[in-house]
């Protein structure tokens, strides 16, 4: 059983009311904030007047600089429209839809360093949806006001628990025999994460043994890339090639990973693909939005390896990154097998970004 049951309940449920567009408070201890995710929260006006103050949108430094705005250090900002904050406005300086903001240089921004505009922003993150928040001051007792207005509440002491306790995964007791095209005997086994996201999957193909040095893959699924065979990356090969490798190899294990877009998810997925067709490439783009360039994490990959007994691995990779992550996590990785494929007409761009700016290998 998982560690924090309540403080992950806290915030699951929050981040289940920000994702359906109603505002949540954000417990400070001796301040607090009315949040709303920008992406889905409605009208600011709605936020000033629920809360009794002027609503401020925040959002992360990476995407004020995408806007044209000269943010100072901090990770997050504050930004003011000189006409004010509107829907359409709002949707135009998070990057929810193509617009772009009108008149820049009318566009203030000011330092939100302020611990709970910077967990403001996280807590819409945890949402997975655009990292950006409506925030305004809660005055008086945010529990009373919480209640009153029937708004669930989170501090940030919940916030960090839920971060510690939702890397944690709470094994299925689902497992089955899925024959793949030449490779017929495989198993799927699923590993459910405590925050009740996404499922991870270990596919494992033949029968290898925990005492050797086991081949494995690493496999962020890609919708577009591993579905429908899209041209713009070079994911539906690598998939395709891992199962052919190691079935080659008589046995290992491939691990599907829930991580779509290097972590940012389908749909700000295919917003980063429209600031790539206008000249970003792929980790600029992520960062446009407000992520990072990549967003992945891959301790839930060491824990299923460690759960189904592996400890020593020959890993197929050319992203030194997941070799490091994997070691970190108590996995030993005694070899590193190039996995590699030529381009297509459509991604070199992004194969050259993720050697140059990746750091992978080919």
């Amino acid at each position: 059983m998982t560690s924090g049951i309540p403080e992950l309940n806290a915030v699951s449920r929050v981040i289940g009311d920000l994702r359906r567009g109603m505002p949540v408070v954000l417990d400070g201890g001796g301040a607090a904030l009315l949040v709303s995710a920008a992406e889905s929260g409605g009208d600011p006006q709605w936020l000033d007047r629920l809360s009794g103050n002027t609503a401020s949108l925040l959002i992360p430094a990476s995407r004020a600089r995408a806007l044209g705005l000269n943010p100072a250090q901090s990770q997050v900002v504050s930004v003011a429209p000189e006409a004010g904050l509107t829907i359409d406005g709002v949707a135009a300086l998070i990057g929810a839809t193509d617009a772009l903001p009108a008149q820049q240089s009318s566009i203030d921004i000011a330092d939100a360093s302020d611990r709970l505009q910077i967990a403001a922003v996280d807590l819409v993150k945890l949402a997975r949806l655009l990292p950006a928040a409506l925030a305004a001051p809660v005055t008086g007792d945010a529990a009373a006001f919480a209640r009153r207005e029937d708004l669930l509440a989170a501090t940030l002491d919940n916030i960090g628990h839920y971060r510690r306790a939702a890397g944690e995964l709470l094994q299925s007791e689902i497992s089955a025999q899925i024959p793949l095209q030449g490779a017929e005997n495989t198993r799927m086994v699923a590993f459910r994460p405590a925050d009740g996201g996404k499922a991870h999957f270990a596919i494992i193909v033949g029968d290898p043994d925990p005492n050797t040095s086991v081949l494995v893959r690493l496999h962020s699924e890609c919708f577009t890339g591993d579905l429908l065979g899209s041209l713009r990356c070079d994911c539906g090969d690598q998939l395709r090639g891992a199962v052919a490798a190691i079935a080659a190899a008589d046995g290992g294990i491939l691990l599907y990973l829930a991580q779509e877009g290097r972590g940012i998810g389908l749909t700000n997925k295919l917003r980063a693909y429209r600031l790539q067709d206008n000249g970003f490439d792929t980790m600029e783009a992520n960062e446009a939005l407000g992520f990072g360039a990549d967003e992945r994490v891959y301790a839930p990959a060491a824990q299923i390896l460690l759960r189904l007994g592996f400890t020593q691995i020959r890993l197929m990779t050319n992203n030194p990154a997941k070799m490091s992550a994997l070691a970190s996590h108590g996995i030993e990785i005694t070899a590193r097998i190039p996995h590699a494929f030529p381009s297509n007409g459509h991604n070199e761009h992004y194969l050259q970004t993720k050697a140059t700016r990746g750091g992978h290998l080919f």
